[in-house]
């Protein structure tokens, strides 16, 4: 395949007038449009709009009426093969609070999708989130109080055995845990996240030497920040080892919180995802997530409580919300949207960048992050 006419934006540089040339699933040439090779293949014009490298998602339960709790094979190729359309070409499989047996089942199927059926062309699993079930019973929001498990080792060898290794990211209450289970985590390479805690600021920041380096859903579903009483939140906003998952739906986080978030943290510690359920992309109505009702009005889900059940965003959405909620660059979505997870998630060496020998994981958006093409392991997944 052969990208003729892009924006294009690399770690380091833009070539404002570029090409891209891609074998199989790699990306094997770039360079000015003056040195672009001729190709008897498929060739995109870009027409002078953005070619930047594909959205990375690591926090995604479902979409367009599937859910990866569902264990179900066509329900995960369905999620795979629709979410090409916001420019997501990575996601983390993201898995809820829900009976050891129910989430054993959850992870067994989505490894059997990894191995046999995600093929390019699809956005790629390329690990899983574990949401749960190791959270605090007083930050439930939407998971089920009823599967909430003690953050233990034995538990997590559990779920680590089943999956196969393939868990990249849990979401986890501190201040629940055992003790050793934050090193042991780390010590499996897998990304320890606060989340759905009750933690407070010291509790947090003496995770950070054993390995705590995310907060799932920024200030949503942990203790705020309180002039008196510093929270989770505090700590995200004060210690840069800390990355922050904000899911910028304009629901969940006011613009200006957005807006503060960014300019304390900084451009290299904002990690934008959807925390998508099944409801993305369908009509208003209700839907299940987790064993409970969620009723979707606009972009809006809550469940029976009033609390918010995750989003229907989309990744397009939601870095075109960043840019006008900000003012931040096209550079700074780039990190926000791919690159920050990548390094986070130590999948650099392939994805989050547009560089020779990584994966050809490439959105096309204008200067709006409008998607006009997306192209998942050299495969196109999206035209518009």
């Amino acid at each position: 395949m052969l990208i003729i006419n892009g924006k294009i934006y690399l770690e380091d540089r833009v070539i404002e007038n570029g090409f891209i040339r891609t074998e199989e699933d790699r990306i094997v040439e770039l360079g000015m449009m003056e040195n672009a090779p001729k190709l008897d293949g498929d060739v995109i014009d870009a027409k002078g709009l953005n070619v930047l490298p594909g959205f990375i998602d690591q926090h995604i339960h479902g979409a367009n009426g599937a859910d990866h709790m569902d264990a179900d094979q066509a329900g995960l190729l369905n999620i795979a093969t629709f979410l090409p359309k916001e420019g997501t070409t990575s996601y983390l499989a993201t898995t809820m609070t829900q009976s050891i047996e129910a989430v054993s089942t959850a992870l067994g199927a989505i490894v059997e999708f990894m191995d046999n059926t995600n093929k390019p062309g699809q956005a790629e699993i390329v690990g899983i989130h574990l949401e749960g079930p190791f959270i605090s019973k007083k930050h439930v929001g939407a998971q089920n109080p009823a599967f909430v498990l003690k953050p233990t080792t034995e538990y997590f060898d559990t779920f680590w055995n089943v999956a196969k290794g393939r868990i990249k990211l849990i979401t986890y209450a501190p201040e629940e845990a055992a003790p050793g289970f934050t090193d042991y985590l780390r010590s499996k390479g897998v990304v320890p996240s606060a989340g759905h805690t009750d933690s407070n600021y010291q509790q947090i920041i003496d995770e950070i030497p054993n390995g705590l380096s995310n907060l799932t859903h920024f200030h949503n579903a942990m203790k705020p920040h309180h002039h008196r009483e510093p929270g989770a939140v505090t700590a995200g906003f004060l210690r840069p080892e800390l990355k922050a998952e904000l899911i910028v739906d304009g629901i969940h986080l006011h613009p200006d919180v957005v807006k503060a978030t960014y300019e304390i943290k900084g451009v290299d510690n904002v990690i934008a995802i959807t925390d998508a359920m099944r409801a993305k992309g369908l009509p208003d109505g209700n839907y299940d997530l987790g064993g409970q009702e969620v009723i979707k009005v606009g972009k809006e889900c809550r469940i029976a409580t009033g609390s918010l059940a995750g989003s229907v965003a989309e990744m397009d959405f939601v870095v075109r919300n960043f840019k006008h909620f900000t003012g931040a660059s096209m550079r700074d979505l780039v990190k926000i949207s791919s690159e920050n997870a990548a390094k986070h998630l130590e999948i650099f060496g392939r994805k989050g960048s547009i560089a020779i020998g990584k994966d050809a994981d490439i959105v096309i958006v204008d200067n709006d992050i409008n998607v006009e093409t997306t192209i998942c392991r050299g495969v196109v997944g999206y035209q518009k």
